[in-house]
């Protein structure tokens, strides 16, 4: 059995273009493959650092972006999570579902490389 809980921050109910600009994140739950559920929750004031240690601590495996800065995704890693940088602008099921189905288009991906993981969506 294989689960994530994939992080997207969110504008308006869709992918933020601008990581640290988001008003949201939506918290995706995947069990084998398919979503079971959709968390939404307001992050902490953005200070540097912020976003990654508290979306860490809620749990995320994964996080899909569009823009994010170096440090963003070097903390992201150091905490676990795997960065998935370069996302259309879409809604979270939208992203979630192509990214399990390994048909996400994205300009960059920053896994951790561990020996427990892939990096597909699988």
């Amino acid at each position: 059995m294989t689960k994530k809980r994939i992080a997207i921050p969110m504008v308006n109910g869709m992918l933020a273009e601008h990581f640290g600009h988001c008003q949201a994140f939506a918290f995706v739950d995947v069990e084998n493959d398919t979503i079971t559920e959709v968390t939404t929750m307001d992050p902490p004031e953005h200070t540097p650092g912020a976003f990654p240690k508290w979306v860490s601590e809620n749990g995320a495996t994964d996080v899909i972006a569009g823009g994010m800065g170096g440090k963003a995704i070097t903390l992201f890693n150091q905490y676990g999570v795997n960065a998935f940088v370069g996302a259309p602008v879409d809604t979270p099921t939208n992203l979630v579902n192509k990214f399990i189905a390994d048909e996400l288009t994205l300009s960059a991906n920053y896994c951790s490389h561990d020996e427990n993981h892939s990096c597909g969506g699988h």
